[in-house]
């Protein structure tokens, strides 16, 4: 595969058929010493070997694709003070190094905000960064928008 690029998409779990998610499942088992053996980790999560094998090389978590990258996230956020400062502070505890940041002006309560940042040094990963985004009080929304 030499000079071949790969492309990829950011898709949602739910709409992946059966056979993919326990692929991804059954690499995670391995990956976090869960299981030794392929064999083990398909039979855990319910899958033929032949399924894991066809399928293996395809897929993997979004914070493995993302690692060592750098990822551009979109938030909607409540026009409220402090909600832009805990958004970065906790990008700033899993040691995600912010490259840049762009807010629109607020309008009807609600602020625009994108952030670059570096996921390279990062403590945690990048899903986990997303999921603890989504809990700050005054986050509404968040999608990734970019990644390179």
């Amino acid at each position: 595969m030499v000079g071949k690029t790969n492309d990829f998409l950011i898709v949602s779990k739910n709409i992946l058929p059966e056979a993919i998610l326990k692929t991804a499942k059954a690499k995670e088992l391995l990956v976090k010493g869960d299981v030794y053996t392929i064999n083990d980790a398909v039979e855990r999560v319910g899958l033929s070997r032949s399924a894991y094998y066809k399928y293996k090389d395809g897929v993997f978590p979004f914070y493995e694709a993302s690692r060592e990258k750098i990822i551009t996230i979109s938030l909607i956020l409540e026009n409220k003070a402090g909600v832009l400062s805990h958004v970065l502070n906790f990008i700033a505890s899993v040691k995600g190094n912010v490259l840049t940041i762009n807010q629109g002006i607020p309008l009807q309560g609600i602020a625009n905000v994108s952030v670059s940042l570096e996921t390279a040094g990062m403590a945690d990963t990048p899903e986990n960064l997303l999921s603890g985004l989504g809990e700050i009080d005054g986050v509404r929304k968040i999608e990734v928008i970019g990644q390179t």
